[in-house]
């Protein structure tokens, strides 16, 4: 039961006069009203049974407590007890009870959603854009990779430890012992890592064979385990290292840090204003998560704060047709450099003309007409590839000097690009530009708010398993940084305020 306590102020309120008022989380209680906290969550207790219950506000001031200092849930409840600013950020009394740290654990996981966090981050983001502490129209987009707070384990590892798992279940629920097993594998010793992956799968299905013959109804956990060692056995991924990687935390996943290394655990995708650096939206996917698939909810809960989006940044990763086109129906200029993957043309070789529809050679051949075509592709998402081919003149290449070099299969030149290379080829050349190399620049922020988070609150690695868990994390952590630089901005701007009247009263008095 949801039962709201009284916040009048006892005798020793007077304490908290001794924290000074630069203080970074008196500026936080200053800035940013959480009241709004109570009536998010409030519809998750219920009205009239149970025992009182902490207010939620109270709550999720712990979690940002926790988050902002990257303290456990015991260490934060200990530091709240005595420390004179965190009572006083708690808005309680110092005399007052703190909940019990195994209580910061059931509301973290039973009362406070992912939807509930994300609208707590927009409604921060609107209270400073309301009161003119934000006042950014630029955002930029990255991603940060986690580690998962497990190791990644081989399929001849997890096959053996399903193996173990079935039939541990099944002595438990029967009290009986199975004969006629085969012994484990000694995978280890197999030289070839694919014969080693077969070894073992064929153990496990004969495991799997011999325990399910002898399952019944009154063995419900043992089936359960059967059916999910098939569902991992069945999914091509695993077979390939790619899919499933640990039983312990089955959400995580490798992924690739660059060409060479690679990771195993998340990835949080979030979008930021670029000169003030405060979070505006948060998603997490697994390690293979590819960038900007969540771009759209994303842009969504950043214009629900109320901000207006007119320069977009961005790496190689977000040049990509769908995301443009999502930016440009912001009215918004994308501030994003070309990716080889996806604009595929050689300028040193070809240029465009827009006005006439031609592309030229380095040698200055002309094309003299192109043809739609449109082919089956198994790579592509909808099963197509489409484009142009553009065709040069047949008797200007058959005396060209490079000739014999760029047509190898024809006589005749054909230039082939893709459906969108047209619209490319116009945003690479602006790219060209001094002014467009200078405002990316700005771009680097967000590295700087990457390395925060990794470093000073926690999001280098996972604090538990799975991926709600692990977005949870990362949206804490956001919150918890833009508390910290609304706190800088706060300062910041009370400072420049306080130069102003010192020069005005001595312009007066002269």
């Amino acid at each position: 039961m949801l039962r709201y306590e009284s916040k009048q102020a006892s005798f020793h309120y007077s304490l908290y006069n001794k924290i000074p008022e630069n203080h970074i989380l008196k500026q936080i209680k200053e800035a940013v009203d959480f009241g709004f906290i109570n009536d998010l969550l409030k519809d998750t207790y219920c009205k009239k049974f149970g025992r009182p219950a902490k207010e939620p506000e109270l709550m999720c001031k712990l979690l940002f407590l926790q988050h902002i200092y990257d303290l456990s849930d015991e260490r934060v409840i200990e530091e709240a007890s005595f420390n004179l600013t965190y009572l006083y950020f708690l808005d309680i009394n110092p005399e007052d009870p703190l909940p019990e740290r195994s209580l910061l654990s059931k509301f973290r996981k039973l009362k406070l959603g992912e939807k509930m966090l994300d609208e707590i981050i927009i409604e921060i983001v609107t209270q400073c854009v309301k009161k003119g502490i934000l006042k950014d129209i630029s955002v930029s987009i990255d991603t940060t990779h986690v580690e998962a707070n497990t190791i990644k384990k081989t399929p001849e590892r997890l096959m053996k430890h399903l193996a173990r798992n079935i039939i541990q279940t099944y002595k438990e629920e029967t009290k009986e012992e199975l004969e006629s097993l085969p012994e484990v594998p000694a995978y280890k010793e197999i030289s070839d890592h694919k014969q080693a992956k077969q070894v073992m799968k064929d153990y496990l299905e004969t495991v799997i064979e011999t325990v399910q013959t002898k399952t019944t109804t009154h063995t419900p956990e043992t089936k359960q385990m059967i059916e999910k060692a098939k569902e991992i056995l069945d999914e091509p991924k695993f077979m390939n290292q790619t899919g499933i990687r640990s039983l312990i935390d089955e959400d995580a996943r490798v992924g690739r840090k660059s060409k060479t290394t690679n990771f195993f655990g998340y990835k949080v995708e979030f979008i930021m204003t670029t000169d003030q650096r405060i979070i505006t939206a948060v998603r997490t996917g697994n390690g293979a998560y590819v960038d900007g698939t969540m771009i759209e909810e994303l842009l969504k809960d950043t214009l629900a704060s109320g901000l207006t989006i007119n320069e977009f940044y961005g790496d190689k990763a977000y040049f990509r047709k769908s995301i443009l086109d999502k930016i440009k129906a912001l009215e918004a200029l994308a501030y994003i450099p070309v990716s080889g993957s996806a604009y595929r043309i050689d300028e040193s070789e070809f240029s465009y003309n827009k006005d006439s529809d031609q592309w030229f050679c380095s040698l200055g051949n002309e094309t003299v007409s192109r043809k739609y075509y449109k082919r089956k592709c198994k790579n592509t998402k909808n099963g197509f590839q489409e484009g142009y081919n553009y065709y040069f003149d047949l008797k200007t290449c058959k005396c060209c000097p490079k000739h014999d070099e760029c047509a190898k299969k024809s006589a005749r030149k054909i230039l082939n690009i893709g459906i969108n290379t047209l619209g490319f080829y116009e945003i690479s050349q602006s790219q060209k530009t001094d002014e467009f190399k200078e405002k990316y620049k700005k771009r680097a922020s967000i590295e700087g708010k990457n390395a925060e988070l990794k470093r000073f609150h926690g999001l280098g690695r996972a604090r538990s398993y799975g991926l709600i868990s692990m977005s949870k994390q990362a949206k804490l952590a956001a919150i918890a940084v833009n508390l910290k630089r609304i706190a800088a901005i706060m300062t910041a701007n009370f400072n420049c305020f306080g130069e102003k009247f010192v020069i005005f009263r001595i312009n007066f008095v002269f």
